[in-house]
């Protein structure tokens, strides 16, 4: 992606926050469907599957309710993730998850189990490799869109992804350990 159009996309995506704003619904709608794939990587990285899609939605109605309160609208990006990350610790303090009954709840989802084993890994990490990497994985998103979707910074997305698969590994290879 060129310069030019690096700087027209966040034009149009600036403009598409102020709508948003000034309360046009359909401008938000259009706000979700950018983010959708981010935030609901950035709540898998801290939920199962299932409670992360409910938080997702949770997510984007506090989105709505608050977004008179953005500042900039440039820093939209990095606000959404903060309020995903912030709903996921409320739920974590609320109610603890567990991966064991995982596996049951996704069979309708028809996701492998050594899926859920890496998963489960790479939830282990510390939170900036976990959601980067979740991302990247689950999600399938680049690394620019991560750092477009995320307010990070394109070299901390690279920093995290490497550093991330670095621990992963090391983590998967380790005999006797169960993730």
């Amino acid at each position: 992606m060129t310069a030019a159009r690096a700087v027209q996309e966040e034009s149009a995506e600036t403009a598409l926050v102020h709508e948003a704003m000034r309360g046009d619904r359909s401008a938000f709608g259009m706000l979700y469907e950018r983010y959708a794939r981010a935030i609901h990587g950035i709540l898998l990285a801290h939920a199962s599957y299932c409670d992360a899609e409910d938080l997702m939605q949770d997510v984007f109605t506090v989105a709505l309710v608050r977004l008179p309160e953005l500042r900039k609208a440039g820093a939209f990006a990095g606000w959404l993730a903060s309020i995903a990350r912030n709903r996921a610790r409320e739920f974590h303090r609320k109610r603890k998850w567990k991966a064991d009954g995982e596996l049951e709840r996704l069979e309708a989802c028809e996701i492998r189990p050594e899926a859920l084993d890496v998963l489960a890994a790479i939830r282990r990490l510390p939170e900036c490799y976990a959601e980067t990497l979740t991302l990247r994985f689950v999600e399938g998103m680049t690394g620019p869109e991560i750092a477009a979707r995320t307010g990070l910074t394109s070299d901390s997305v690279r920093v995290n992804l490497c550093r991330g698969m670095k621990m992963l590994r090391e983590l998967l290879s380790v005999p006797g350990v169960s993730v």
